[in-house]
């Protein structure tokens, strides 16, 4: 099991083929994609492949509102298992994915071993809509709510509970907080107390090096080990289209960067996702590419307890 010497562990990678729009393509073939055009070899120590995961039905749910019901249940349950016997055998996960629909299993896993968690949540959204509020009816429109207890019970059940605490979130780079609010979902200031946020004008404001030393000091204050879950469509739609539902006014490439590397170097850091890159919409396979690249790279720097030694 994981010591308390979090930046020793190794990294592993593991595979989640899963798009929440219920059909084949898309994000689900993310995993693969990230996998084949990035040399992970430099920062992990295994690969545990993909998980046998999928979300094919296209029916939203009258009753949850969700898209593919049984399937989002399914792919909790295993990715929870799975990210807890990872984390059991003194591994940190590296998660492709797939979608963000991924991270509610991931967290609950690692709150199944390593007790209270948090997470730095790097999106383009909230997050934080239901079943009933969801514009979509995706799983990927609600993770953040659903790791806060809110939602599908079903769901919630397969996740032990909630996972998280409003106070042990940073929400990183949401653009969508009007939109989101004019169609009912959860706030963060709904929640007591409320969830830390810094939206895309707010890193861009106080920049993205500081925010990033601002939120892995906070999780490294309270002794919190926390994941670390990135959602492509964070990065603005020039800088990187290769992303569902676009949205202009978002993280330049270089600031995204920073941001992600400031909390990878954390001593905290207990596993990493990706999520929302689609290789169907990548010319070249440009986008992936560096997506890859930038990662390694975050994850091949010494964590900052190492750098005073």
């Amino acid at each position: 099991m994981l010591s308390a010497h979090l930046s020793k562990a190794p990294f592993v990678l593991i595979g989640a083929p899963i798009d929440s729009i219920g059909g084949a393509g898309g994000t689900e073939l993310s995993p693969a994609s990230l996998r084949a055009n990035g040399n992970w070899a430099r920062v992990t120590v295994a690969d545990r492949g993909d998980l046998d995961i999928r979300i094919r039905d296209r029916v939203r749910d009258p009753k949850t509102g969700i898209i593919g019901g049984a399937d989002v249940i399914r792919t909790t349950e295993l990715l929870r298992r799975e990210i807890a016997h990872c984390l059991q055998e003194g591994h940190r996960p590296v998660l492709l994915g797939g979608c963000c629909t991924q991270v509610v299993g991931a967290v609950a896993g690692a709150r199944d071993v390593m007790g209270r968690v948090g997470i730095a949540y790097l999106d383009g959204h909230l997050d934080l809509y239901d079943g009933v509020t969801s514009p979509t009816g995706e799983a990927a429109d609600m993770p953040l709510a659903a790791m806060l207890g809110r939602g599908d019970q079903s769901w919630i059940d397969a996740a032990g509970g909630a996972s998280l605490r409003p106070e042990d979130i940073a929400l990183l780079g949401p653009r969508d907080v009007e939109d989101a609010a004019s169609r009912g979902s959860l706030l963060p200031e709904d929640f007591t107390p409320a969830i830390p946020l810094w939206t895309n004008l707010d890193i861009a404001a106080e920049g993205p090096s500081s925010v990033a030393h601002a939120v892995a000091n906070g999780f490294e204050e309270a002794a919190r080990p926390f994941w670390l879950a990135i959602d492509v469509d964070i990065v603005d739609q020039a800088a990187f289209p290769a992303t569902d539902y676009l949205m202009p006014g978002g993280l330049s490439w270089e600031a995204f960067a920073s941001l992600v590397k400031g909390l990878a170097r954390s001593p905290q850091l207990l596993g990493i996702s990706l999520a929302c890159y689609n290789p169907e919409k990548d010319e070249g396979l440009r986008d992936g590419k560096r997506l890859a690249e930038l990662v390694i790279q975050a994850l091949e720097t010494k964590p900052l307890e190492d750098h005073a030694s």
